[in-house]
């Protein structure tokens, strides 16, 4: 008991770590790590979790096969009466079918095994006793329905699913059928005298072996006049694929499997197959066995198949890592390029150094500042739209990339002059409050304490002042005028002190800029949350794996 509770917690936190992995960007791969996890999931789900938890709950037999072989004949005959429609011209099964023993009802009506289904409880009457159980698809909430039935044909401990074809048209046909068959006990595979050296039984065949699933097959819709020669032809191909230890059992093609029979077989065509589920029934030691063997082999694969979504996953972290550190770069490079541009002065150029040079006397502080305004507003819409580009350019070449939320390039100057008109509000109240200071100092002392001597008095608005500042910091070597008639205005070291805030406030604000549109620019990629925890999460649980279940 207390193995089998290390075990429990053990798929549970596994279960907690698949369910938690993604795998969102399109690499080679992902879509069959998504599916095998989803396979994964229906599988801890539907069988192995319910299965740890309570060994002793009754055996589920899927009866699969593909299109045509004949899987709701099987199952009504087993039964003696018409539980699911039967046809041969067309796939008809499209809601499981699970019909189980009445004292067994209460291990299938909920949700124990199989918790992707909604139930659908199909009472019967005696007089309807050849209507075939029908429901619909899909629940009114959308979820795909299973229908519960019960016989006192089928024996107490084992309960038989009719599944969708394996091959059908309809995708989501083909993926409930295999949800189904990886939440089995016992595959019971069923195949036809035309069809049984196709490619689809094979496969399932071979599946199964490697799985160390308990396995049945049945060869259906064999004609009398040939049944000797195919029965020991299909048998002798179970034995060259490792298969010759599997049950085989045939089954007669009769009138009444075909379209317009009663789809119900005589009970000798299928005493057989009856005879072997109710041996591992009622007998504890095979029940155990048959449960036991498939549950093994179940945990078994888990650790190939846990190792390849880790891989998977680690495929997910690296390229999400590559794609952004070449965000990073490209963005990083923008904002050297700005912090160089502004360092050389190299916003002192066309309208703003016509204004410089007019300035005070044909130039206002306004038009002044306007000039700088713009000009740092192309600077930094031309940089980020640049990066933007490159980005663009490295992730094309890169597999899964994901592609941008839209082309919102022209948007960048847009939403760089919202931030630069914010900017200059913010250096127009640091310039006014150091005049507010200037001014309090007196008229015959420096805003530093110092006398005054012949400067001029600073202008009450603070605008000239900031002219000046931006002028001094963002013309460089041009603009030293800039820099000593500020000096002049305020003392040294309060236009020093000015000047280093607003260094900081513009380096802050460049980089403030950068590093939003960089987050703009990568939400496509980060906002898929591509983690390594999801790798190191996988490796860690699997390791407890390791340490509970059989080699």
């Amino acid at each position: 008991m207390e193995a089998q509770s290390e075990l429990l917690d053990t798929l549970t936190a596994l279960r907690e770590r698949v369910a938690a992995a993604r795998f969102p960007l399109a690499l080679p791969g992902a879509e069959r790590a998504r599916r095998s996890r989803a396979e994964l999931l229906a599988q801890l789900d539907g069988y192995l979790i319910p299965r740890v938890r309570e060994p002793d709950a009754p055996l589920l037999a899927v009866i699969g096969g593909s299109t045509g072989a004949g899987k709701s004949t099987l199952v009504n005959s087993l039964v003696g009466r018409r539980v699911s429609e039967a046809g041969v011209l067309r796939p008809t099964t499209r809601t499981p079918v699970l019909v189980c023993h009445p004292d067994d009802h209460h291990w299938f009506a909920g949700r124990r095994v199989l918790p992707q289904l909604d139930r659908v409880w199909m009472p019967r009457q005696d007089d309807d006793e050849l209507v075939p159980a029908t429901a619909p698809h899909e629940s009114p909430d959308g979820q795909p329905t299973l229908v519960v039935e019960t016989s006192r044909s089928v024996p107490c401990g084992i309960a038989l699913l009719d599944a969708p074809d394996i091959d059908s048209l309809i995708a989501r046909n083909r993926d409930l059928a295999a949800d189904l068959i990886c939440s089995a006990d016992i595959w019971v595979l069923v195949t036809t005298a035309a069809r049984y050296a196709d490619a689809m039984p094979w496969n399932l065949l071979r599946s199964a072996r490697d799985r160390r699933v308990t396995l049945v097959t049945v060869l259906d819709r064999v004609p009398h006049q040939v049944a000797a020669e195919v029965s020991h032809h299909y048998e002798t191909l179970l034995d060259r694929a490792g298969l010759g230890d599997v049950p085989c059992f045939t089954v007669p093609e009769l009138p009444e499997s075909v379209r317009g029979g009663t789809g119900v077989l005589p009970s000798t065509a299928v005493a057989g197959l009856r005879k072997w589920f109710s041996q591992h029934a009622q007998d504890p030691a095979v029940r155990a066995v048959a449960a036991s063997r498939t549950a093994i082999g179940a945990l078994g694969e888990l650790r190939g198949r846990v190792t390849a979504l880790a891989n998977a996953a680690a495929a997910q972290t690296a390229a999400a890592s590559r794609l952004d550190q070449q965000l990073r770069t490209a963005f990083d490079t923008a904002a050297r390029r700005v912090q160089d541009t502004l360092t050389e002065g190299g916003l002192l150029t066309g309208q703003a150094r016509t204004q410089w040079l007019a300035f005070p006397d044909d130039s206002s502080s306004d038009e002044l500042l306007d000039a700088f305004t713009d000009g740092m507003t192309s600077m930094l819409a031309e940089a980020v739209m640049a990066a933007d580009e490159e980005t663009t350019d490295q992730w094309l070449a890169q597999p899964g990339a994901p592609t941008p939320d839209g082309d919102d390039l022209e948007g960048a100057r847009e939403r760089a002059g919202i931030l630069v008109r914010r900017l200059r509000r913010c250096l127009e109240e640091l310039a006014e409050e150091e005049v507010r200071i200037a001014l309090d100092a007196g008229p015959n002392r420096s805003a530093d304490g110092d006398a005054r001597k012949d400067r001029p008095s600073p202008p009450g608005d603070g605008g000239e002042t900031s002219a000046l500042l931006l002028a001094g910091l963002l013309g460089a070597r041009d603009a030293a005028p800039a820099t000593e008639a500020l000096s002049a205005l305020l003392g040294s070291s309060a236009s020093g002190r000015l000047r280093t805030k607003a260094e900081g406030m513009i380096a802050d604000f460049v980089q403030r800029v950068i590093d939003t549109e960089r987050d703009r620019r990568g939400a496509p990629l980060h906002r898929l949350e591509v983690s390594v925890d999801h790798q190191v999460q996988l490796i860690a649980a699997l390791s407890v794996l390791k340490r509970h279940t059989p080699a």
